[in-house]
């Protein structure tokens, strides 16, 4: 072996010399900076082939020892010392069953040697069947179409299902981050844990509560903070202004929602305002429900008290001629069939009315009974093309009404009237937003201290992280 040294002031005028000493094949061993050059050691191709083979005389230089079978191994000593440790171990699982190692006959040692044709035979009996006849083009395009549409089916699975995997692992972190942020804001500033318990215990939800604690101008009481939370809801609260605008601009209005909502004693009463302003002769009432058991003659007896006469449509051609036939009319109330908000009727009764061939305006009817989840529910059913407003009904009955103010809020509702009670016309009274706020926080004043722990809030208010996302204040 021959190993030569080359050294230059650059890299590239080493290997030149390498390639003129020992040609362009040679091998380069080692390559670093030396005395303010390059320093090269290199190897000839040759002497390098030489080292990858063994020397004639070398161990490595001998052939492989191949194992004769035909060649007995003697293993007396090795089997007198297997042997008591064999019998032993053997004799109490023959000794039920099976006769002892004592009793079989002595078998004599048989070498088996495999012969050639014996050999041939296992192998062709072990080799795979021989394919079919060449197959068609169609079949083969057939089956490479079939298998790309499989593996295009399992990749979307897979990745439907790692989608899913990290929607769930995002919205953990999510959770304990928006726990862990409310629990140092609630020790950091006291006054908003509060105004959150207010808020919760007047029947406000979660993700309002949060959004607006999370406007709330730093360096302010819990007074003060509570004046500028009503402040901010009655703003919010949309409400009809001016009640005479509405009635002396008459047309058609359809009061629909679930039933039991109160809606043919909303139409009572709004019949009663517009007969004590216009007279009976400038209004008109239509009834659909055809469903309920005396549900006609209720309204009829309150129109023959008003002296308006009342009139009954099955379909939407029947509400189309009537319409026609009432158009001179300055006011047309029409009181619908109540149907729940997950039936599909609503949807039928929503087109119906669309396509009456008048501008019907649609009239929500909430119950301030009800929970949040099911007004929600109400009004994308009811929602349509969208309402005229809405009339919030039972307000004497509900224990806290901050869920349906909530609700209206929050779907941008405007709020006509509120109803609180069975009175015709006395008890339906226009919205007034800054008296419904202050009924709101004074309802539940008595349960604000015990109906959430503190160690409770942060994992409430986490939970209101999602549905923040949708609340939209001006």
């Amino acid at each position: 072996m021959n190993v030569k040294k080359f050294t230059a002031p650059t890299s590239r005028e080493a290997l030149r010399k390498v390639r003129e000493s020992l040609g362009p094949d040679a091998v380069i061993l080692s390559n670093r900076q030396a005395d303010g050059g390059v320093e090269i050691l290199a190897l000839a191709n040759d002497d390098a082939a030489s080292l990858a083979m063994p020397a004639p005389h070398s161990p490595m230089a001998d052939p492989a020892p191949s194992l004769d079978l035909t060649t007995a191994v003697p293993q007396a000593r090795a089997d007198q010392r297997l042997e008591p440790r064999m019998e032993s171990r053997m004799e109490p699982r023959f000794e039920n069953n099976y006769p002892t190692p004592a009793a079989l006959p002595a078998q004599p040692v048989r070498r088996v040697v495999a012969s050639a044709a014996s050999f041939a035979s296992a192998t062709k009996a072990a080799a795979p069947a021989p394919a079919p006849a060449t197959m068609d083009v169609d079949q083969i395009a057939a089956m490479v179409t079939a298998a790309v549409a499989s593996a295009k089916q399992n990749a979307a699975a897979e990745m439907q299902n790692m989608m899913g995997e990290i929607r769930a692992m995002r919205g953990m972190m999510e959770t304990q981050l928006a726990e862990i942020s409310w629990g140092t804001t609630q020790a950091r500033e006291p006054q908003k844990a509060t105004v959150l318990r207010e808020m919760l215990a007047a029947g406000f939800s979660a993700s309002l509560a949060r959004y607006l604690i999370e406007k709330l101008p730093a360096g302010r009481d819990a007074a003060d903070s509570m004046r500028w939370i009503k402040n901010v809801l009655t703003r919010n609260l949309q409400t009809m202004a001016n009640e005479d605008a509405l009635i002396e601009q008459g047309g058609v209005f359809a009061l629909v929602g679930p039933t039991g909502v109160g809606k043919t004693t909303s139409t009572a009463k709004l019949a009663a305002r517009c007969v004590m302003r216009h007279g009976p002769d400038k209004l008109a009432l239509i009834t659909t429900d055809a469903y309920r058991i005396g549900a006609h003659e209720q309204l009829r007896i309150y129109g023959k008290i008003l002296g308006v006469m009342v009139h009954s449509v099955k379909d939407e051609a029947d509400l189309r001629i009537a319409l026609k036939e009432l158009k001179n009319k300055h006011t047309v109330l029409i009181d619908t069939v109540g149907v729940s908000q997950r039936d599909q009727m609503v949807t039928e009764q929503v087109s119906m009315l669309q396509g009456a061939g008048s501008d019907v305006k649609r009239l929500l009817c909430l119950n301030a009974t009800a929970t949040q989840e099911t007004l929600n529910e109400v009004v994308r059913a009811y929602q349509g093309s969208g309402l005229a407003g809405c009339i919030m009904t039972k307000l004497d009955e509900a224990a806290a009404i901050g869920n349906v103010l909530d609700v209206v809020i929050r779907q941008k509702l405007n709020l006509f009237y509120v109803s609180n009670g069975q009175r015709v016309p006395e008890d339906l009274h226009l919205a007034d937003p800054a008296y419904l706020i202050d009924r709101a926080f004074k309802l539940k004043r008595d349960i604000v201290n015990t109906q959430y722990l503190d160690a409770e809030l942060p994992l409430l208010m986490s939970n209101g992280e999602q549905a923040m996302r949708e609340v939209h204040l001006g």
